[in-house]
């Protein structure tokens, strides 16, 4: 017996495709792969503190677009390796120094 699935469509919202988050390139040492750290703010639990925290994304990269330091836009997709489970939707931003680009990543995480 055949069970038959319906397949889910992206979702848009006003700011783009639904599940994206923008992050600094952090490597791009691999081919078609980029680490992307996306920095944002939590509440503490307990003491309602608001604490910095960051999360760092593989990315597949199919054209080997994005560079160290750039700020890029990445939605999540279909499992491609054990750990890219994201892709890149677009640069935002080019960056060159990896300076500068610490400094957008807090200014992002803010």
């Amino acid at each position: 017996m055949a069970v038959k699935v319906k397949k889910k469509k992206a979702v848009k919202v006003a700011g783009g495709l639904s599940g994206t988050r923008t992050g600094v390139v952090e490597s791009d040492g691999r081919p078609q792969t980029r680490r992307v750290v996306v920095n944002y703010l939590t509440q503490h639990p307990k003491y309602g503190k608001f604490v910095r925290q960051r999360t760092i994304l593989h990315v597949h990269d199919e054209k080997n677009e994005s560079r160290l330091g750039d700020v890029v836009e990445v939605a999540p997709c279909r499992p491609l390796s054990r750990s890219k489970r994201w892709t890149l939707v677009k640069v935002v931003e080019r960056r060159n120094e990896q300076a500068t680009a610490v400094k957008s990543a807090k200014e992002i995480g803010q």
